[in-house]
């Protein structure tokens, strides 16, 4: 069942059938549900019920369903299930949804954990543990199908039917010599459309890309893309087939990144867990730094103030458009600045092309700042005329100055939001960094500079 159904009243009858300790009618029950819609209707339950649920229903739904809860819900349900229970569910995970739930365990935990696994069990799961972080290794799963060339296709056929019932995937089958080495990846539908007496070999066309277990998973994710693949291999040391990954897993790594990067560009550090589980501290200690760092950058807004004074003090009527001078400017780098971090995260273009933004800027960004500049004099001129001399007998050049101002902090924030995640990108820090917030701190600073540069030399002879 996918997602249909009352799950108010599901998760009601769920509770009635695990008080009444009815096994029968509880399995009956649960058999039509997927256990991604599962998952979010028994993470609800109380733990004790939950941890009942589990004790009592197939093991295989346990072991699928558990990767779906919440990392809360998964830790307490472990601590109220004995060893036996809690070993067999471990032992019934895909490798790599057991890894991911172990490496967000603190050490002690997850070593307890790893002493309940059978011997094989504990030697994958160590072997996947010792990759780095966010790599290919920590991912992979070694539930695939492998077959060899010289093999009819009836054989391989054969053979994908007593192996394959509990592999992550059989879209793809593996080709593999006599030492491991992987020689090609087949499509499951190649050997359902060819005859029976044709040997592996000649469904083999040589074309296949792989993984190395130490890539990051930002590389894998451009490689899915670039291949449109379910599923790819992952090779060691003379091309020897080690595991694969699959495109679900994939799914949850661009949903990583893509909030990852978003909490960056909104002027905070990546979360390490949901915001409704952030602990308070870490939450501060996410979200403080770079508060204080905006804070800090905008002092400097204060001193640029400070610097012109004396021309504030003459044409006081020109503090009047700091806060719009100095908004339009931010909105253009944080714009500019959001668009190119998308592309770069979408690989639409490489570091070496550098040149085409800056130019595709620097005429988009004068655009800009003409429409901004002339919004900005005409706003001038059609107050004057609501209200003759509301700003004096200079009106006219405080709209000239106003629309040049605006044309050329556009501009100038337009490169500055495009290029800055460049420079990033290129000393090999995370291009999001340059959040929102940081470059409109960068370009408020200088576009105060620019706008009294120009009032300097409109205005010169006349208020200034």
């Amino acid at each position: 069942m996918s997602g249909s159904g009352n799950t108010a009243e599901l998760r009601n009858q769920l509770i009635a059938l695990l008080r009444a300790h009815d096994t029968a009618g509880l399995r009956a029950t649960l058999k039509p549900w997927l256990p991604v819609d599962l998952a979010p209707i028994i993470g609800d339950l109380p733990v004790e019920l939950l941890a009942q649920l589990f004790r009592t229903t197939s093991r295989d739904l346990a072991a699928a369903t558990f990767p779906y809860l919440e990392h809360e819900s998964q830790r307490h349900l472990l601590k109220l299930m004995t060893p036996e229970q809690s070993a067999a569910l471990l032992n019934a995970l895909p490798p790599d949804d057991r890894t991911a739930f172990l490496d967000d365990l603190p050490l002690e935990h997850a070593m307890q954990l790893l002493s309940l696994l059978t011997p094989d069990e504990r030697e994958i799961a160590k072997a996947l543990l010792a990759y780095p972080e966010h790599s290919v290794g920590r991912m992979m799963t070694l539930d695939y199908v492998a077959v060899r060339p010289e093999w009819s296709v009836s054989e391989a056929l054969d053979y994908i039917r007593t192996h394959g019932y509990d592999r992550e995937t059989l879209n793809v089958v593996y080709v593999v010599d006599e030492h491991g080495r992987l020689i090609d990846d087949v499509r499951v539908r190649r050997f359902l459309l060819c005859t029976s007496d044709q040997s592996v070999r000649d469904l083999m066309d040589g074309n296949f890309s792989a993984l190395s277990p130490y890539d990051d998973r930002e590389t894998a994710l451009e490689v899915f893309r670039k291949y449109d693949r379910v599923a790819l291999p992952v090779v060691g040391e003379g091309r020897k087939l080690m595991g694969i990954v699959t495109v679900d897993d994939m799914l949850d790594v661009a949903e990583e990144e893509a909030t990852e990067d978003i909490q960056k560009l909104g002027g905070s550090a990546a979360f390490d867990e949901p915001y409704t589980t952030t602990p308070y501290v870490q939450m501060l200690r996410k979200r403080a730094p770079w508060l204080a760092l905006l804070l800090v950058g905008e002092m400097f807004t204060a001193t640029a103030m400070g610097y012109f004074e004396e021309e504030l003090s003459r044409a006081v009527v020109l503090a009047l458009f700091i806060p719009l001078v100095i908004s339009a400017g931010g909105n253009a780098g944080s714009q500019a600045a959001t668009l190119i971090i998308r592309a770069l995260a979408l690989g639409e273009f490489t570091l070496r092309e550098w040149w085409r933004v800056m130019y595709r800027e620097l005429f988009v960004g004068a655009s800009l700042g003409v429409i901004l500049g002339t919004i900005g004099f005409c706003r001038v001129a059609l107050w004057e005329l609501a209200s003759p001399g509301i700003y004096g007998e200079h009106t006219m050049l405080i709209g000239v100055t106003l629309g040049v101002a605006l044309s050329g902090i556009v501009l100038w924030g337009s490169l500055v939001g495009s290029m800055f995640p460049l420079l990033l990108k290129r000393i090999g820090l995370d291009p999001a960094t340059s959040s929102a917030p940081f470059v409109a701190t960068m370009v408020d600073v200088t576009g105060l500079v620019i706008y009294f540069s120009v009032a300097f030399v409109v205005l010169r002879g006349t208020l200034l």
